[in-house]
């Protein structure tokens, strides 16, 4: 079973901005906690990934590409608003960190992922990360759809 290992953080400062963004549009098929079914545009290539329910930093990933025409329908089936995103790969001590600047609603909201190879693997954390917001719910992509950034405050 192919699983995700994943830690998030929101990120302070500027730093980070090294290379130009790829934009993302992504909508949610289903949000059950238990599972939730994404449909993602990222630039020229679609994908449709579903992921099992958040144990600590490790769940279950099961990601394929789609024809992006069959992306733009399935968008139109998703529940609730799109997540826009420009996405930014940042290289750092060996390790490729996603940032995320979201747009919309949730404009304001930085966040840095990275992915690893086990639930314990060290590594070490640019300057520019701040609160680790890994276990966070409020910070999971599917929330923010429903639960927009600019509706905390």
């Amino acid at each position: 079973m192919p699983f995700e290992i994943e830690r998030k953080y929101l990120v302070i400062g500027g730093q980070w901005k090294q290379e130009m963004p790829v934009r993302i549009c992504q909508g949610y098929l289903n949000r059950d906690k238990e599972r939730t079914v994404r449909v993602r545009l990222e630039g020229d290539k679609a994908t449709l990934a579903v992921k099992g329910l958040n144990r600590g930093v490790t769940r279950s990933e099961y990601e394929y590409s789609i024809p992006v025409a069959d992306a733009v329908e399935l968008l139109k089936m998703c529940q609730g608003p799109l997540l826009e995103k420009n996405r930014h790969a940042v290289f750092f001590d060996g390790l490729q960190w996603e940032v995320d600047e979201f747009l919309g609603e949730n404009e304001g909201l930085i966040v840095a992922e990275v992915e690893l190879t086990s639930a314990d693997q060290s590594f070490n954390c640019p300057q520019w990360l701040g609160l680790e917001v890994t276990e966070d719910p409020r910070y999971c992509n599917s929330n923010l759809c429903t639960h927009p950034f600019c509706k905390w405050r």
